[in-house]
């Protein structure tokens, strides 16, 4: 999904282009501040996806699935693996928002993820209603999506207020720039699963 020389297959959120905060050097995607999201040309629907990240000191970042551009925003529509430094960025004080976590609905252990400025290997596998999140090759959480357990986490999250959060089959991939701190990724793969 990132060939480690351009931004080939990359586009802003709703934009044709990646906003200017974001760059290729060394083989790696990043940011240093806050600028826009990033997302796919393509869309996927069971895939599953590896990347390595690394956060800047009370970095705040994540990777939306299964986005789609209805809402202002793609984290009004797609489900969320939170990148964080979870030591310093305010969201590491609850587990639901930490390094991992799937943002607001399932809480990831801790002690998983390495400190700021360290290199972190990411998998989400995603299969029709069934997600994974893996970090540096441990299985963190699973969760069933449109499952009565997940309809009741999102009617009790800030996410109730989007009637079609977290339901397409088949959506973009995103990693959000609109927080704080300086974010690399690099050997972002994908493979879709049939």
């Amino acid at each position: 999904m990132f060939d480690g020389r351009t931004t080939a297959g990359w586009r802003g959120y709703k934009q044709p282009s990646v906003p200017s905060g974001w760059m290729v050097m060394d083989g790696e995607l990043m940011k240093h501040g806050t600028t826009g999201d990033i997302m796919t040309t393509g869309q996927y629907g069971d895939f599953e996806l590896s990347l390595d990240w690394k956060i800047a000191t009370g970095g705040n970042s994540g990777v939306f699935y299964r986005g789609t551009e209805e809402y202002d925003h793609i984290y009004w529509s797609a489900p969320e693996y939170q990148l964080l430094d979870d030591v310093n960025a305010p969201d590491g004080q609850s587990r639901l928002t930490s390094a991992g976590a799937a943002y607001g609905l399932y809480p990831s252990p801790p002690g998983v993820v390495h400190p700021a400025d360290q290199w972190n290997s990411t998998r989400i596998v995603v299969r029709g209603a069934h997600v994974e999140h893996w970090l540096n090759g441990q299985k963190l959480l699973q969760y069933e999506l449109w499952s009565a357990d997940w309809a009741a986490k999102v009617k009790a999250s800030k996410f109730a207020a989007y009637s079609n959060y977290g339901m397409a089959k088949r959506g973009y991939i995103a990693v959000q720039g609109d927080h704080n701190g300086a974010l690399s990724l690099r050997n972002v793969k994908i493979r879709e699963l049939k």
